[in-house]
């Protein structure tokens, strides 16, 4: 007796969702093993592994977040919404975390970090986390965003290993993560440049909570980096981290930033603002980046992408990252 197209279109669906199971299985017991290694309690576990599954699905501590890439599913609302509850009790059951504890995002698939300053809920659920013995805010609730981005974690090391006795600049700094490592190396100063006032009071938090209270040695600096750029005087910082947006047309700015067309301006003025042997860490969340490199007034030029990516973003990390010496 043949079953019927509805009976049909379950068994597939239930057998879509034992593949989703199979495989957040393998990889999460995969990935764990590592965590555990390097002492990461914040950590990506899965990323789109099956296209029918598009979920990017993290780790903060006993909490999840899981982020939905919006496609043409082809679902009902309630038929979507059945669906997804089954793969989040899939998701508690693996990574033995209480439902509650899921927090769940729908977002577009973006190729930059446009949208990264629109605030989605007033909910502010903040809890601390902990890397590399640092703590820091997390937001699951109410940014597109979760206020650390985890595929920057062995770059924050590298800065932290650098920072000591420097004087340190952080542009677009976001919620400052770079800058509480810098601090915490000893680093002489510590300027971070945002437009944002939202992230630059969660940089401050995040700096208060790490008890890095020092503000003649701390600066948090409300500007357009452009603009800010143009005003610094020559051989100001050692060590400066600036990682973009991709494209950023905000009000508050003077002029719309695209990173592609901008890079070369925006480095060649960070290096003047470094010292001789200074150095820059650049990072670009824009996959097609070309770095335009015999323009760019630098000593030595270092693409150090695959030594930043972190074990779970191998294969997935969608990045840029260069060490430029002046």
């Amino acid at each position: 007796m043949n079953n019927s197209p509805g009976q049909q279109n379950l068994n597939n669906e239930n057998t879509k969702l034992i593949m989703f199971e199979n495989r957040l299985q393998k990889v999460f017991k995969h990935k764990s093993k590592q965590a555990k290694r390097l002492n990461i309690s914040c950590w990506r576990v899965y990323d789109h592994d099956l296209p029918e599954f598009p979920f990017c699905i993290e780790l903060y501590d006993n909490k999840v977040y899981l982020a939905e890439y919006l496609r043409r599913h082809g679902m009902e609302e309630d038929e979507h919404e059945q669906w997804l509850d089954d793969c989040i009790d899939i998701i508690s059951k693996l990574l033995n975390v209480e439902v509650e504890n899921i927090y769940v995002r729908q977002r577009k698939r973006m190729h930059h970090r446009s949208q990264q300053y629109e605030k989605l809920n007033k909910a502010e659920e903040f809890f601390t986390v902990e890397e590399s013995g640092l703590k820091f805010l997390v937001n699951l609730t109410d940014y597109l965003d979760t206020g650390l981005f985890l595929d920057h974690r062995i770059t924050r090391q590298m800065v932290k290993e650098k920072a000591e006795g420097k004087r340190v600049l952080n542009l677009f700094c976001y919620t400052g993560s770079f800058s509480v490592y810098a601090a915490s190396a000893k680093a002489s100063s510590v300027t971070s440049v945002d437009l944002s006032k939202t992230y630059l009071n969660w940089a401050e938090d995040n700096f208060a909570i790490n008890r890095l209270n020092d503000k003649n040695k701390y600066h948090f600096v409300h500007a357009d980096v452009k603009q800010y750029l143009k005003t610094l005087a020559p051989n100001s910082f050692d060590l400066v981290i600036m990682d973009p947006p991709t494209f950023s047309n905000s009000k508050r700015m003077k002029d719309f930033l695209d990173i592609q067309r901008d890079h070369v301006e925006l480095l060649n003025d960070v290096l003047l603002a470094t010292v001789p042997g200074g150095q820059v860490y650049f990072s670009t969340n824009f996959t097609k980046f070309v770095l335009d490199e015999k323009n760019i007034h630098a000593s030595n030029i270092k693409d150090i992408t695959k030594t930043t990516t972190p074990f779970d973003f191998e294969g997935k990390l969608k990045r840029w990252c260069y060490l430029i010496s002046k």
